[in-house]
């Protein structure tokens, strides 16, 4: 296992002596459209409010959450990225049998490990285009009884996604808690797949969400959970800090979830984009190409011309970066991951990967 998150872009700019701002990142998953200019013109012109607190109930936040995600308010809590919520709710729930679904981000297995919680692994499979069947994982998950599932929806890296008719299933047909990260989520239809407005109607389920991808903003540090299991609620709040959502993250929040404009502008762009990626890369003969709701695609090489890491290499000098995939649990060297950029940065990917193989 890696905790290796994607590219460095700091040594990278080191060896091959470009800039940061030279390299086109398709490694991070990251909007490439940037931060809603609502929420950046916000802090411009509150600028001053750094010498005052925020508030501690973060009302105004919460509200925007709670309409945002078709929630009950009471049943958000806050966090300083969705890595401490990660790490936050495994430490409360404390499971001693867990079920991860991978390939799956390195963090959960991470938390789990501190715990000395057993882990076990459910493969989604290459030879059925890592798709799941949601009947099968329910046998599994009453056969094995387990404290807790993990499910990364959409998945990173595969790209595939359980709609919210599936995790219903999934709540209904076991015994367990589930732990839902929608990281990659509103690159999607959230009518369609996202599980918050499940939260208020049953108590085994946390979906975990971050503002770093969609919303183009890691560098506040903004994170929320829903929960409507009171007792999982009050503890996971009880360990948080005081005051654990600075105030310039705290105005964002309040604005960017409200920002229908840059929302919708995101979604049709990517999705746009998304489909470009696919048809392009599937007209590469050596390349396995995946279905994904995600701003990612995973590719295979199956000419096995070359391994991932070697096309990573030959990309690097033109400025490109991808996402070698063979740290993923369940990968192997020939897998990599692209993530969706701007349309003219889409197309010298494209011309690039046509040129080399």
């Amino acid at each position: 296992m890696s905790l290796n998150h994607g590219a460095n872009l700091y040594d990278l700019s080191k060896k091959y002596g470009f800039s940061k701002e030279e390299f086109l990142d398709f490694s991070s998953n990251i909007n490439p459209l940037g931060a809603s200019n609502a929420a950046k013109d916000v802090v411009i012109k509150n600028i001053d409010q750094v010498s005052i607190y925020p508030d501690p109930d973060y009302t105004n936040l919460k509200n925007s959450i709670s309409s945002y995600c078709h929630c009950n308010k009471e049943n958000i809590v806050l966090g300083s990225g969705a890595t401490e919520l990660i790490s936050s709710f495994i430490k409360t729930i404390n499971p001693t049998k867990a079920l991860l679904l991978s390939p799956a981000y390195s963090e959960y297995e991470k938390e789990l490990k501190k715990i000395n919680c057993n882990i076990d692994k459910y493969y989604s499979k290459h030879e059925n285009k890592f798709k799941i069947n949601v009947n099968d994982l329910v046998n599994h998950i009453n056969n094995n009884k387990y404290n807790l599932v993990i499910i990364c929806n959409p998945n990173n890296p595969t790209g595939f996604t359980f709609s919210k008719a599936e995790i219903k299933t999934l709540l209904e047909s076991t015994n367990t808690f589930f732990m839902i990260d929608e990281t990659y989520i509103e690159f999607t239809d959230t009518k369609a797949f996202s599980s918050t407005s499940l939260v208020d109607d049953y108590n085994n389920i946390f979906v975990i969400r971050g503002t770093s991808k969609f919303f183009s903003t890691p560098g506040i540090r903004l994170g929320y959970g829903l929960i409507s299991n009171t007792s999982v609620k009050d503890s996971i709040s009880s360990h948080l800090d005081l005051w654990n959502i600075n105030i310039f993250a705290t105005l964002m929040g309040e604005v960017m979830f409200k920002d229908t404009h840059f929302i919708e502008n995101t979604i049709n762009v990517m999705t746009k984009e998304r489909d470009y990626l696919f048809d392009n890369l599937r007209n590469i003969d050596d390349l396995n190409v995946y279905d994904s709701q995600g701003n990612f695609i995973l590719c295979e090489i199956k000419s096995k011309k070359l391994t991932a890491s070697e096309l990573r290499d030959k990309l690097i000098p033109h400025k490109i970066i991808i996402r070698d995939c063979a740290s993923f649990d369940g990968l192997n060297e020939y897998f990599f991951r692209v993530c969706i950029l701007k349309p003219e940065d889409n197309r010298l990917l494209i011309n690039s990967l046509n040129n080399i193989f």
